[in-house]
């Protein structure tokens, strides 16, 4: 028997409503948050809890619950569904109410969760290919809102160029991908888009940066142009379900192929560590 949350309790997923007024359906007005799992064990739970804080406050939208007690809800739901690996996902919304741009700020925020069994792909040593492509998104990419369309257009036109992933660029400047963030290396030097709101400051590109500098690497977190990764001697993107892939070709926009160097791989092995998997 598979459960759910639903607000703050566990439920059957065939017992499960949610209403047609919700204003998640209406207006993607929520958050959410994807949270690893490892051998039974919630990666890096008190991180992604952090940035959904962060989220509802950035929106104006009160939690369902105070943090700990969502926490627990996340945790006893992987207990209860018996999820050795893959990940926990929450989404919050603002809640139910009649449709109408102007929300109100008296409504009962909505909590939902399920868990997914996965695979984590730790085969992609010979590296994945990035479409590049220009950044059409928002201007408030910091916030992990249900609002996608952008990152699921640009993940389709990767896909139909028999591309993994997207690599989003504003102008000259590369951003991120459509569901991960994006890492070069030159000269033995890791640079990463600044964690602004141009990009989702993801929690994997977060370990990442921690495990860089044990290692002694130099990470530079500033913008880099698409002649800057053009000419870059690696390059890696991160997120929950890629964690730490390296980057073999890139097409579209630009033009340009890479081997699997020595930092991503190092990167890789570390993070693999972290994880005990």
């Amino acid at each position: 028997m598979t459960y759910v949350i639903i607000q703050d309790e566990l439920v059957h997923r065939q017992d499960a409503t949610i209403s047609f007024d919700d204003r998640g359906y209406y207006f993607g007005d929520g958050i959410y948050e994807v949270i690893p799992v490892y051998n039974g064990r919630p990666f890096a739970l008190n991180e992604h809890f952090q940035r959904f804080l962060e989220s509802a406050q950035k929106i104006d939208m009160p939690l369902a619950a105070p943090v700990d007690k969502i926490k627990s809800l996340a945790c006893s739901l992987i207990e209860q569904n018996n999820l050795d690996n893959g990940y926990v996902y929450i989404q919050m919304t603002r809640g139910v109410a009649e449709r109408n741009h102007l929300y109100e700020r008296d409504l009962t925020s909505f909590l939902t969760g399920f868990t997914k069994e996965m695979t984590f792909p730790r085969d992609k040593h010979n590296g994945i290919s990035l479409y590049a492509t220009e950044d059409i998104r928002w201007l408030r990419c910091d916030i992990k809102t249900l609002n996608l369309l952008g990152n699921i257009m640009a993940k389709r036109k990767a896909a139909d160029h028999n591309c993994e992933e997207a690599l989003q660029h504003r102008g000259d400047v590369v951003t991120e991908g459509s569901s991960s963030n994006i890492f070069m290396v030159k000269n033995k030097n890791i640079y990463t888009h600044p964690a602004n709101n141009f990009i989702l400051n993801g929690i994997t590109r977060q370990v990442v940066i921690s495990l860089a500098g044990d290692l002694k690497y130099n990470v530079i977190e500033e913008a880099f142009s698409l002649d800057d990764i053009e000419q870059a001697d690696e390059v890696f993107i991160t997120s929950t379900s890629a964690e730490v892939t390296p980057v073999s070709k890139i097409q579209g926009t630009i033009e340009s192929s890479y081997l699997v160097g020595p930092v991503a791989k190092t990167l890789q092995e570390a993070f693999y560590r972290t994880t005990n998997l």
